[in-house]
């Protein structure tokens, strides 16, 4: 059974320069060809890795922006269940009870923002278009709702909001490089040079 090394007679390991099955010289000591050490199945889950967060996250702002645009109770400056009256229990605990005082200016305003801003945010990550920009608006969304509706959380991981805004962090960094529009168009360009 293979664990991606070897280790040579001086117990140092080994694998990862010549000779490792590349034909190069140069292997990388994990995935060398496509049947070798790694081999498809670690190219398939290094490309797909992030797919199923994607979609996970892409849905479910897609879902929460959708609920918020068509709950028209939510979308009110008063009432029970609306954003101005979530904005007015919260502000007192908040982190940045200026930024609530904000969206306190404007309830409907920042309702229709939120919720425009979810739908956007979730499409542009579940197809993969701007999807750094859509996942960096995912994280500030997350981030912002954290520090306002979640921040009075006891103990903090039971607010969602801190862990979705850690779970855009790797859709940040890495975008959506595989089963996406920015892919297509990447590769497009390619062809066009």
């Amino acid at each position: 059974m293979s664990h991606g090394y070897r280790t040579g007679g001086n117990g140092s390991m080994a694998g990862t320069g010549a000779g490792t099955g590349t034909g190069t010289g140069m292997g990388t000591g994990m995935g060398d060809g496509p049947y070798g050490r790694g081999g498809l199945r670690a190219t398939a889950s290094r490309r797909y890795s992030l797919l199923p967060l994607r979609i996970f996250l892409g849905v479910t702002f897609i879902y929460a922006g959708l609920d918020k645009l068509t709950d028209s109770q939510f979308m009110s400056a008063s009432g029970t269940g609306s954003v101005g009256e979530m904005m007015r229990g919260v502000r007192d605990t908040s982190a940045i009870p200026a930024l609530v005082d904000l969206a306190l200016k404007n309830p409907e305003g920042f309702g229709y923002a939120i919720g425009f801003g979810e739908v956007a945010v979730g499409i542009g990550t579940l197809i993969g278009l701007l999807a750094r920009l859509a996942a960096l608006g995912g994280a500030l969304i997350s981030l912002s709702l954290w520090l306002t509706v979640s921040w009075s959380s006891d103990p903090y991981y039971y607010g969602n909001d801190l862990i979705y805004l850690m779970a855009w962090l790797p859709l940040v960094l890495a975008g959506a490089p595989f089963l996406s529009v920015d892919a297509a168009l990447a590769a497009r360009r390619r062809r066009t040079l």
